[in-house]
Order: structure tokens, then C-alpha cells, then sequence
């Protein structure tokens, strides 16, 4: 008969601690879910200050009045690489009629990314998410990603996967100031 009861309170234990831990799962899960919050288009772009390879801070709120095309990839990535040449070409159209590029690496070495910025001939500015906060915030999941911000700091669109050369204009277009 002790055995019994042995054997019903240890199911019982067990059964509590299965719920308790389900219940502090779904609690935390819902903390960080909300925490890092998918960001949407009307969005007010989260600011974030990183430096480029010359030394130069470039923070997102001192675009502010341009339109910024800021676009997340890495040197691994085959999409970037397709989309790269021609983002650099467009950057040459719409840099002088207020459209910036901030290329943002995640998190790679600097020789990796001047080494490929070189190979490239990239002249846009390349900045290093190197401890991935940037991406977090934005909560960036494939590579490339392009978010697209106004003159006014607010997302206008995400872009996912490879853009063509007529994507970019057309992005570039609906980013630069009237």
C-alpha cells in the first residue's frame, strides 16, 4: 500500500513540474515575443549608430529628411552578392537626390568585409553589426533584407530575398524626398 502511494505522489510531482514548466515557458516566450516585436511597415525606424570601414559613425537619425535604403547581408550570402553591383550603381544615380545606402554586415570581420568591399568595388557605406544588435532590433531572419525609411524616419517597406536592378529604382524612387 506505501508503494502505492509512493508511486502516485511521485506521478503527481512529476505531473506539477511538467505544468509549472510549461506555464514559465509560455510566460518567458511571450516576454521576449513581445520584446522583439516584428517590425512593420508605418513603423518609426528603430535608431542605431554603427561604424563603417574608414572609422565613420553613421547614425539612422542623421538621415533624417533623406530616404535610406538599409540593407543586411553577409559575404556568404549569393543573393547580396547578385544585388550588390547593382544597388552601388543606382547609389551613384540617387545619392545626390537624397537616397542613402547603409549596407550593414552581420557580424563578420572587418578583413572579411573590407576584403570583399575591395573585390566589389562597393563605394556605399558598409557598416559592421558586429555583436548583431542592429539585427535584433530589426529582427532580420533571411539575408538580404532591405528595410526602406522615409525622409521622416518610418518604414515604407521590408524587402526579402534578391532585388533586380528595376526593384532597386523603383525603391529608391519611393524613398527620396519630394
Amino acid at each position: 500500500m506505501a508503494t502505492k502511494k509512493k508511486n502516485r505522489l511521485f506521478m503527481r510531482t512529476a505531473i506539477l513540474l511538467v505544468m509549472v514548466g510549461a506555464i514559465a515557458f509560455t510566460i518567458y516566450n511571450g516576454v521576449i515575443k513581445e520584446k522583439n516585436e516584428l517590425l512593420q511597415v508605418g513603423d518609426q525606424a528603430p535608431d542605431f549608430a554603427l561604424t563603417d570601414l574608414n572609422g565613420d559613425r553613421h547614425q539612422l537619425s542623421d538621415y533624417k529628411g533623406q530616404g535610406v535604403f538599409v540593407n543586411f547581408w553577409g559575404t556568404w550570402c549569393k543573393p547580396c552578392e547578385k544585388e550588390f553591383p547593382l544597388m552601388d550603381r543606382q547609389y551613384q544615380v540617387y545619392k545626390d537626390q537624397g537616397v542613402q545606402i547603409l549596407a550593414v554586415n552581420i557580424a563578420q570581420s572587418d578583413y572579411e568585409v573590407e576584403q570583399y568591399a575591395e573585390r566589389k568595388n562597393l563605394t556605399f557605406p558598409i557598416v559592421i553589426d558586429k555583436d548583431k544588435s542592429v539585427m535584433q532590433a530589426y529582427n532580420i531572419r533571411p539575408l538580404p533584407t532591405t528595410i526602406l525609411v522615409n525622409p521622416e524616419g518610418a518604414i515604407v517597406k521590408i524587402i526579402t530575398g534578391e532585388m533586380s536592378e528595376e526593384d532597386i529604382i523603383n525603391y529608391m524612387e519611393l524613398i527620396k524626398p519630394s
